[in-house]
């Protein structure tokens, strides 16, 4: 896949930019501040719906304004096609390929990018969070339907969290919140299918990691490479699909669930 084009409006620092791209390696070259890595950070939202460098796509949209759009266009051999999303500030993304309307879920069946930024450290140095949304960007790369199935683990997630809020504020109680059921199993379903899938990545990745660590470090190392969870006392921003089907009495007293990579050496 070859990015031939890429076009950008309201889109970080640019309010409109338009760069043509050429085969083999291209180097772009500005002040500090000036939007280089902007622009890497465009196209790669493109393949991964997701920035390396915020966890919300609202940053990316220019000051002042509601919405930024990306359009790139790629040649997979002969083939070209040309995709293009609107981030907005509030509300969905929205997509087009070659014009026509289309899910912002399937953008990253086009794209395939691989990045490599200072903002990696982050994966080993940072929260878990970095390790997770790293996980996630591979994830949707390699199955792009995953993007769909995170995105409406979120919703569900939000929309259960508020409805218990909204309960409590209203005296209700726990055991007549029969509609949290309904929740609960949405969030169990797509939870699990994400733990699941996280843990393949990791299954996947272990051979790829001993051979580039020994290559390293000696044949002496047995690197080691999988995704370990805990019910309790993990970051509270992980998933809370375990800990929350619990039931709602609990739900302030347990720990979060949370999973990560976890290497041994």
């Amino acid at each position: 896949m070859i990015v031939e084009h890429l076009s950008l409006v309201d889109f970080r620092n640019y309010a409109t930019a338009e760069l043509t791209l050429h085969r083999g390696p291209n180097v772009l070259v500005g002040r500090n501040g000036q939007g280089k890595t902007n622009l890497a950070e465009a196209i790669v939202f493109l393949a991964t719906l997701g920035s390396h460098r915020v966890s919300s796509d609202a940053p990316m949209v220019r000051d002042g304004h509601d919405a930024a759009i990306v359009r790139a266009r790629l040649a997979h051999g002969q083939r070209k096609v040309l995709i293009e999303v609107q981030i907005n500030r509030q509300g969905s993304n929205k997509a087009r390929v070659n014009g026509a309307p289309g899910r912002t879920a399937d953008l990253p069946r086009y794209a395939h990018v691989v990045l490599f930024a200072p903002e990696d450290l982050q994966i080993v140095r940072g929260d878990p969070s970095a390790r997770r949304r790293f996980a996630d960007q591979l994830l949707i790369q390699r199955t792009p339907r995953m993007s769909a199935v995170l995105g409406d683990y979120d919703r569900v997630l939000r929309q259960r969290t508020a409805l218990l809020k909204s309960a409590r504020a209203r005296g209700m109680k726990a055991e007549a919140l029969t509609t949290l059921d309904v929740w609960d199993d949405k969030l169990i379903a797509l939870g699990s299918e994400i733990i699941d899938a996280r843990s393949r990545l990791a299954a996947d990745l272990q051979p790829g990691l001993a051979g580039a660590y020994s290559a390293i470090a000696g044949e002496d190392h047995d690197p080691r490479l999988h995704w370990a969870q805990s019910i309790r006392g993990g970051d509270p921003e992980e998933g809370e699909a375990l800990r929350q089907a619990q039931g709602p009495d609990q739900d302030s007293e347990a720990g979060s669930t949370a999973d990560l990579f976890r290497t041994a050496l």
